[in-house]
């Protein structure tokens, strides 16, 4: 009788279990769905970081190369742009190549900003006063918001 009863259960999963399964399963494609723009901008970031540093170190270059002196007349930035940043592929990752000016206001992405006598105070420009050897590099993150800002102390 006994072996009966068990040659009559069959074997697989109950409609409950593979339900939960996958259940379980779109709750993880669900959580890795959001995360990914996430991961994506944060990488854009590190890259716009990462040209921003390149860029602070090409100035730094140019300046070993001419008596400590940033470049501060406009033919002066074209002639660093062209001899230092030429061998780069500064290009933002959302945007294309960068624009890259002498100014001390706030940049959009695809922007970097160069001003002279000038460090970064956090996210932002501080002016050291005329005749002060400081160069800061400053570029917007993705976010819109905050921006990164590099300084040559």
């Amino acid at each position: 009788m006994q072996k009966a009863l068990n040659r009559d259960k069959q074997d697989g999963f109950t409609i409950v279990e593979v339900v939960l399964v996958l259940a379980i399963a779109g709750l993880i494609f669900l959580i890795v769905f959001l995360a990914l723009p996430q991961l994506r901008r944060s990488q854009r970031d590190t890259q716009r970081k990462s040209d921003a540093g390149r860029v602070l170190a090409e100035l730094t270059n140019y300046a070993g190369n001419n008596r400590g002196d940033y470049p501060t007349s406009a033919t002066e930035f074209t002639r660093f742009e062209n001899n230092y940043l030429a061998g780069f592929d500064l290009s933002d990752p959302s945007e294309g190549p960068y624009t890259i000016t002498q100014s001390s206001g706030d940049p959009d992405v695809g922007e970097i900003f160069v001003a002279s006598a000038t460090i970064c105070d956090g996210e932002f420009f501080t002016t050291t006063g005329a005749g002060s050897r400081d160069i800061a590099v400053r570029i917007a993150l993705e976010s819109g918001t905050t921006f990164f800002c590099q300084d040559s102390r």
